[in-house]
């Protein structure tokens, strides 16, 4: 059985999805900052500076009383949206490139062989007809 776990981490799906998750998970460090630092100041500056995190509905009174905070959901769904408008623009650029990558010698050349033997054969006939 320990033999067959090792097997298992051993293959390369496993270590790709590893890796995936690991750059996954900085990538997404630096699209919250991007999010965060970047872009919701300028959608603040549109929008009058309003920040939709604070709104909410106090359901109970009190300090430490319940919330309906739709402002975070808002928020989350703006956050949603650019972190998937990034992806999309970084898988374009990426698809892109390896569009470029792809040389010309990579690609088959249609050779041209000449005529076919039975081609050939037909001349030949029509030769000795002759």
């Amino acid at each position: 059985m320990l033999q067959e776990f090792k097997d298992f981490i051993a293959k390369g799906n496993v270590m790709d999805m590893a890796v995936g998750i690991i750059i996954g998970a900085a990538f997404t460090a630096i699209v919250t900052s991007l999010v965060g630092d970047l872009i919701n100041p300028i959608i603040s500056l549109f929008t009058g500076g309003i920040d939709f995190s604070g709104l909410g509905v106090r359901l109970t009174e009190g300090e430490d009383g319940a919330v309906f905070a739709y402002g975070n959901f808002i928020m989350a769904i703006i956050n949603f949206l650019i972190i998937a408008f990034v992806v999309f623009m970084l898988v374009k650029m990426v698809n892109r490139v390896k569009a470029a990558s792809v040389r010309d010698e990579d690609v088959a050349v249609e050779v041209d062989t000449g005529p076919s033997e039975k081609d050939l054969l037909m001349d030949i006939r029509e030769l000795l007809r002759k």
